[in-house]
């Protein structure tokens, strides 16, 4: 049976590599059917962050990997609550659905997964 998998990605979209290679360790792993989640803390969830410009800044847009994650099985996709309202984000406004979650479900959502890579 294939270890189930939480990706927690901590970088703005717009802060270097980080953000990218979290997407692509996503999608390439549910393209092999591996059971993956995908938590957005801290900087992170400014990735969800709806009508980005990314071309002003000369970068790639990450939305369109994004949308795929579902596509690809990655269905589980959560942001810290608290990340976001510092950031001054609310869950209806992201580009994609994600569950919210306080410290302890966060805590809670850790220990459910056999492999925890934070990028």
């Amino acid at each position: 049976m294939a270890k189930s998998m939480l990706l927690i990605s901590r970088h703005s979209p717009w802060s270097g590599t980080c953000a990218r290679e979290t997407l692509d360790i996503a999608l390439a792993g549910g393209a092999f059917d591996l059971p993956i989640a995908m938590l957005f803390l801290d900087d992170g969830v400014f990735q969800l962050a709806a009508q980005q410009n990314p071309v002003v800044l000369q970068q790639k847009d990450l939305g369109a990997n994004l949308q795929a994650l579902p596509l690809f099985g990655v269905d589980e996709i959560y942001v810290c609550g608290e990340s976001l309202v510092r950031r001054g984000l609310d869950s209806d406004s992201l580009a994609l659905p994600a569950q919210a979650l306080d410290a302890a479900a966060l805590a809670a959502l850790v220990d459910r997964y056999d492999l925890v890579i934070t990028l």
